[in-house]
């Protein structure tokens, strides 16, 4: 469907880590390297767009130590990526909204259930930009007072659209004739329930009507293609403007926790398909027909809790950060020092290679905030964490263990063709 022109599959980091947060430039150019290696090895072309994790951006900044650090922009021009995805306020500005805020279907709901997340008393200023149009993102190397673009566009999360399926109070997966996500049969582990109420304990749940959810996936499948018709109109009766809707959600949120996501969103494309004022299109397609017409500067962001990095970096899991950092000089400093590696020094290398970027994942900070499977993250931290050290200390005492890189490579089995190098400094 992709080489026919009907869908795009974007690219992501090599294994979703939160890149504001890395401490080296080289980590960034890897997980970028690595993840778009693995794009082309599967689809066999080159991506154009990617999906930052957690929508997490950061502009340019001035280290402790005086070095300037590009923004991410800038890295995401080197590897000719020119289209990602952004949270809704970073266009808008204001305070965070949908995602942002908590209040919604899914894990990230689980956030501000265990934490009080204090927000700001200063006012953050709204802007003129929309989140119906695409924008060109200024080179913020270049600072404030200038206009150049850095050849990368970001697009805006809309939020009157994507909220109709967020949002944890109003959203449809909330419907009571929908399936109940979290009782489950004790022997089999199977879903019998439907939710019944907002508000009706586990133990007296009606049992799941398939007939009535079909009835309700129908409604709110039609009910969606309306309101993105809506804003579309209002937005070109107002601007003259042709207007762009983005509805990011999580996979996970269809089939998993909203078990009659995924025929919906068929009908969805249904709708809208047979609708001929909307054009269904790709991120790529629409920036080549609609080239942005303003450069902006975004701030600091993602679509965790706050809109700031909080779920990745709090007062539980801050010490990962440590680890992560200390990974990242050391697995730098090795790529840099073994540039030419022999078959053995290159094997342990490119292992040690693949746990830094397993460390890195974003999951592990976000599981332990969440609190569900905290320890198996913690876990999984620690092991990637240890079997690097130890591929490392084989390296710098001129005994590369291939042995143990043969072993450790056999447990997760991933990024077969990865090439150490890719964490070199530059």
């Amino acid at each position: 469907m992709q080489d026919d022109g009907y869908i795009e599959i974007i690219t992501s980091a090599a294994t979703h880590a939160y890149l504001p947060l890395l401490s080296h430039d080289s980590s960034l150019r890897a997980q970028l390297e690595v993840g778009i290696q693995s794009y082309e090895k599967h689809f066999g072309r080159k991506p154009s767009t990617i999906w930052l994790p957690e929508c997490a951006y950061r502009p340019a900044y001035v280290t402790d130590e005086g070095e300037t650090r590009a923004g991410l922009e800038s890295l995401l021009a080197e590897y000719d990526l020119k289209v990602f995805f952004t949270e809704t306020h970073a266009i808008t500005g204001g305070q965070p909204v949908g995602v942002a805020t908590g209040n919604v279907f899914g894990p990230y709901g689980e956030i501000t259930r265990r934490y009080v997340i204090p927000t700001s008393t200063e006012p953050i200023p709204k802007r003129e930009t929309s989140t119906f149009q695409a924008y060109h993102i200024q080179n913020t190397v270049k600072g404030a007072d200038s206009a150049e673009n850095s050849g990368v566009i970001a697009i805006g999360r809309n939020n009157n659209s994507g909220q109709q399926v967020w949002s944890a109070d109003w959203g449809y997966p909330g419907d009571f004739d929908y399936r109940e996500f979290h009782k489950k049969a004790g022997t089999s582990g199977l879903q019998y329930w439907r939710v019944t109420g907002a508000k009706v304990d586990l133990a007296h749940k009606d049992f799941y009507h398939p007939d009535w959810a079909g009835y309700k996936i129908e409604q709110h499948a039609e009910h969606f293609a309306h309101l993105v018709g809506d804003l579309l109109r209002d937005h070109h009766n107002q601007t003259g403007e042709v207007g762009l809707i983005a509805s990011n959600y999580d996979t996970e949120l269809f089939g998993h926790w909203w078990f009659e996501g995924v025929k919906w969103l068929g009908m969805v494309l249904r709708h809208l398909t047979n609708n001929e004022e909307i054009d269904l299109t790709t991120a790529s397609a629409y920036v080549e027909n609609h080239p942005p017409q303003e450069t902006i500067i975004l701030p600091e962001s993602s679509w965790g809790a706050g809109g700031t990095h909080f779920t990745w970096d709090n007062g539980e899991n801050a010490w990962l950060w440590e680890h992560i950092h200390a990974a990242e000089k050391r697995m730098e400093s090795l790529a840099t020092e073994y540039e030419k590696a022999t078959t053995d020094e290159a094997t342990v290398l490119n292992q040690a290679a693949r746990e830094v970027l397993l460390l890195q994942s974003s999951d592990w900070a976000f599981l332990i905030t969440t609190g569900q499977a905290r320890e198996y993250a913690i876990q999984r931290f620690r092991q990637h964490v240890e079997r690097f050290n130890t591929l490392a200390d084989s390296l710098e005492k001129k005994s590369p263990n291939t042995t143990l890189a043969a072993e450790f490579y056999t447990l997760d089995n991933v990024f077969p063709d990865i090439d150490y190098r890719a964490f070199r400094k530059r």
